[in-house]
């Protein structure tokens, strides 16, 4: 459909789960993309699958983006291949299940600087080559943990809780520039993280099946679906939302014993 044609975008946490799917939708929308990770091998790795269909349209960058010089370079990286920047979605993000009184400094250090600093450091040296350009578009990957609490997840919650706190505020210091901010908060999405919490054994993959009114987990793909639709032309009005992909989760509030009695009437 070529709704992204002639963009470019930096997809970060690109080499894997919703990063990319994003990636991979946004190439066969006719965009080009640049894959982060701070593993470099792991860039090398998906920029070489991706190249051989996509050629000249992908390029990678392994940087850590809870640092603000490494930030600096990833967008350095996407004008030097592609000589503007159109898009960016913040994605990359760490997880940390440990309780509260329990979390040492740099564990919560890592936590706010992936998921908060990051987002806030790209946006901001993003917005700066987006006003040159006359408009852009930032998507912020949030989580349903933006919108409540859950024992063991001070660091994450608190970073994702901000996350949407900040994409109001560039949503609205940026509108006159043409430059539209989101957020979009998955529920629970079956991806690698997701598969690695559920090892730590609080919780089972049938838990929350049936506490999903929709009963199943979400696929990276219908997340990346909502984020090409907002960074496309045809969300032009629609900017500073936080748009859920849960299944239904943040909607209901009741217990698991309730669905299984809704289903049956």
């Amino acid at each position: 459909m070529n709704l992204l044609k002639d963009k470019v975008a930096i997809v970060t946490g690109s080499t894997k789960g919703i990063g990319l799917e994003i990636a991979k939708i946004f190439l066969e929308e006719s965009a080009s993309v640049v894959i982060n990770s701070r593993n470099q091998k792991d860039v090398e790795r998906i920029v070489n699958e991706l190249a051989s269909t996509y050629k000249g349209k992908v390029v990678g960058c392994a940087a850590d983006v809870g640092e603000y010089a490494q930030c600096e370079k990833l967008v350095r990286a996407c004008l030097e291949a592609f000589g503007k920047l159109d898009i960016l979605i913040n994605n990359a993000g760490v997880s940390l299940i440990k309780p509260s009184i329990e979390i040492l400094p740099e564990e919560w250090d890592k936590v706010i600087k992936i998921n908060l600093y990051g987002p806030f450091y790209l946006s901001q040296l993003a917005a700066k080559q987006m006003i040159k350009q006359g408009g852009g578009c930032i998507v912020n990957i949030g989580s349903i943990y933006g919108l409540g609490g859950l024992p063991k997840r001070a660091a994450y919650c608190s970073s994702k809780h901000a996350l949407i706190g900040l994409t109001k505020v560039l949503a609205t210091e940026l509108a006159h520039y043409g430059i539209r901010v989101n957020c979009v908060s998955p529920g629970y999405i079956m991806t690698e993280m997701e598969v690695k919490d559920v090892s730590l054994g609080d919780y089972t993959s049938s838990d929350i099946e049936q506490r999903t009114p929709m009963g199943r987990y979400g696929r990276a793909r219908e997340v990346a679906d909502v984020v090409l639709f907002l960074c496309s032309d045809k969300a032009s009005y629609i900017t500073g939302a936080n748009i859920t992909v849960d299944g239904g989760w943040s909607a209901f509030i009741g217990w698991d014993k309730l669905l299984t009695q809704v289903k049956k009437l």
